[in-house]
Parts: structure tokens; C-alpha cells; sequence
């Protein structure tokens, strides 16, 4: 029933394309399906669906297995743990230039990070 079909986005790119149907207001005025679909007063209708990539349908689906379900319950414990070596100790910026220089500056602020758990957990 729409009288026209556009699709909007790239091909071969990271966002997903959509495809976008147009419809005619005079026909959903008398369509007995309107209720919540079409407004009095409108002067357009469209309805817009998205294309999911291949890489996102992958995603999906994997998500829907019971590995990442299970893995999914666990993951606020080592969120914690990196927001606490990233805002408290400093490990989302580097101090110093070099790769050495953020070894060592990662290093240290793990080493701090589990000394002070252990201190925790023997206290």
C-alpha cells in the first residue's frame, strides 16, 4: 500500500541502511487499522525499517547464545575493576611518552590495585 520506497544510508559501511516506506494519508483515514499508526491532522505517513549487516546479524545471534548469556552475568564484577584502575589510579592516561613508560605506568597501577584488595581481603 505505500506509493513510494526509499532507502536511505551507505552500502559497505559500518551503520546499517533503512528502508523507508511512504503511504498515502488518505488512505489511512479510512483504514480501519489506524489507531496508533496514523494521527487526525497528519499530513505524511512513513514507516522506516532497518537493514542489518551480515556483521550484525552475526552479533545477534550471538548474543543469543547461552555462552554469552552466561559470560554477560559476570561482566559488572570486571567492569568495576576497570573503572576503579581508570578513574582512581590514573590507567585511562598515559603520564609519559613511550611504550616502556606505559608498561611501567600499567604495571604499577595493577600492582596497586591488588595490593590494596589484598590488604582488604587480610584486614
Amino acid at each position: 500500500m505505500a506509493i513510494r520506497k526509499a532507502r536511505q544510508g551507505k552500502k559497505n559501511t559500518g551503520t546499517n541502511q533503512v528502508d523507508t516506506y511512504y503511504f498515502d494519508v488518505e488512505k489511512c483515514k479510512t483504514c480501519p487499522l489506524r489507531n496508533g499508526c496514523y494521527r487526525d491532522g497528519s499530513k505524511t505517513k512513513s514507516y522506516s525499517v532497518s537493514i542489518k549487516s551480515d556483521l550484525h546479524k552475526e552479533q545477534i545471534e550471538f548474543q543469543e547464545t547461552d555462552y554469552y548469556k552466561e559470560k554477560a552475568k559476570h561482566r559488572y564484577k570486571i567492569e568495576a575493576k576497570n573503572n576503579e584502575l581508570k578513574n582512581v589510579h590514573g590507567y585511562g592516561r598515559a603520564i609519559s611518552y613511550g611504550i616502556e613508560n606505559m608498561e611501567t605506568q600499567g604495571a604499577m597501577a595493577i600492582f596497586t590495585v591488588n595490593l590494596k584488595r589484598i590488604l582488604k581481603l587480610t584486614v
